[in-house]
């Protein structure tokens, strides 16, 4: 199926374009979705008409875009979640928990420009893509943590295997220190209670001698 593309389609080709795609991709995106028109004469014909305005369009959605991208772009947004001791989701975060946590803090994010390599299903920091327009795409970082508080040390860089593993370094440190406590004062109580005090021995009789 050949289309001639209204706007930049990555990995397809530019504004104007004429290229082959998959009858499904076709129909089922780009067409509904405005991005191209089928490939015809008078397609060709229409679009050449509207080829200024479209640019027009385009030029001034992308400035609205890169002004967007210059406050989102690495900013860092908390999901609260439940995890596993091993810092497994019960359950994974999505564009959509992606997108509602940028909105939250203030930012106008829409699910559909939110792109995952893969499923987030463990805790820390994870990067995602927003694509604010064809040619305009930023990077966001989502801290994906149990409480506000494991947030703020993950966000220092530690992961949650790190965490744990200082947490439970500490807790054997107060064990250890908790029974040299308990033995200093095991000495303490021998010092003071041990000692037992020995009579001097009776001088002889001096008539014996």
């Amino acid at each position: 199926m050949d289309v001639i593309l209204l706007e930049r389609v990555a990995k397809l080709g530019q504004m104007g374009d004429v290229v082959s795609v998959k009858q499904g991709f076709g129909r089922n995106y780009l067409l509904p979705q405005g991005k191209a028109l089928r490939a015809s004469k008078a397609n060709l014909a229409s679009f050449e008409g509207r080829k200024a305005q479209l640019e027009a369009t385009n030029l001034e959605s992308k400035t609205e875009a890169e002004a967007v991208a210059a406050k989102l772009d690495g900013q860092q947004f908390i999901v609260i979640r439940s995890a596993s001791d091993a810092g497994s989701l019960y359950g994974s975060v999505t564009t959509r928990d992606a997108a509602e946590a940028a909105t939250a803090d203030g930012f106008n994010v829409d699910r559909k420009q939110c792109v995952l390599d893969k499923p987030i299903k463990d805790l820390g920091l994870h990067e995602m893509s927003v694509v604010l327009h064809p040619e305009v795409i930023c990077t966001i970082q989502l801290n994906v943590a149990r409480s506000a508080e494991e947030a703020e040390l993950q966000a220092t860089g530690k992961s949650i295997r790190e965490l744990a593993a200082e947490a439970e370094a500490e807790a054997e440190f107060e064990i250890a220190e908790l029974f040299d406590d308990i033995g200093s004062a095991a000495n303490d109580d021998d010092d003071e209670g041990g000692l037992v005090a020995v009579p001097e021995a009776a001088p002889e009789d001096e008539a014996k001698s």
